[in-house]
């Protein structure tokens, strides 16, 4: 199961993390994706090992971001997969079918290549502009979301990334993505985890309300 809310870690050191991770998952976070850059594989592992112990007790799913190798090391839950990184099929075949292999995607080909792959979601954005993320692709707002979800129309998750606040989610639910990633919104505060599980769960249930409508 693709978690509808993801959280993806930020902080100026692995140490800072590893605390937000604790602070989300403590506030409600279902999904947490450990994402650390410019950090050497070794630092990455042992920062990997301690959030593994930390989502573990809170029962809290661990994706990693590109190192594939300590996913299965440490036990996490799956990895993301950045369009620079190792190609999906390869590393589906090395962590196997256990694993939640996620990727990046910015336009409908990229989608379209992660599909073939057979990746269990696929992360879209950016939704607008977003500081947590260098070289930023175009930004796709609503009309881009709802233009390649239909053209798409695939059964797997389409997550929504980038920039993504509070108020944007009811919105971005109307263009039938699954779910959304967030970083700076939650990072800023973490009570915000169970308002943005209120939205997207009333967002689904209202989606279920009106095909109900529409069947009678």
């Amino acid at each position: 199961m693709i978690s509808k809310l993801q959280y993806i870690s930020q902080g100026e050191t692995p140490e800072e993390h590893l605390q937000h991770i604790q602070s989300a998952c403590t506030l409600g976070a279902e999904w947490v994706q450990l994402r650390l850059k410019n950090e050497s594989e070794a630092i990455v592992l042992k920062t990997a090992q301690k959030a593994r112990e930390i989502t573990g007790h809170f029962q809290t799913r661990l994706i990693i971001n590109d190192y594939y190798k300590i996913a299965k090391q440490v036990k996490a839950d799956g990895v993301h997969l950045g369009k620079t990184d190792a190609c999906p099929a390869v590393v589906r075949e090395y962590l196997g079918n256990l694993f939640i292999i996620g990727g990046t995607a910015n336009t409908l080909e990229d989608c379209q290549t992660l599909l073939e792959k057979e990746v269990d979601y696929i992360g879209l954005g950016p939704f607008k502009y977003t500081t947590t993320k260098k070289n930023l692709s175009p930004i796709l707002g609503l009309e881009g979301y709802k233009v390649i979800v239909e053209t798409l129309n695939t059964e797997t998750p389409i997550i929504a990334i980038g920039g993504i606040v509070l108020e944007d989610v009811s919105e971005l639910l109307k263009t039938n993505i699954h779910g959304i990633a967030v970083s700076g919104e939650i990072t800023k505060d973490f009570n915000s985890i169970s308002k943005f599980h209120q939205v997207l769960k009333a967002g689904s249930s209202q989606e279920q309300v009106f095909k109900l409508d529409n069947n009678n």
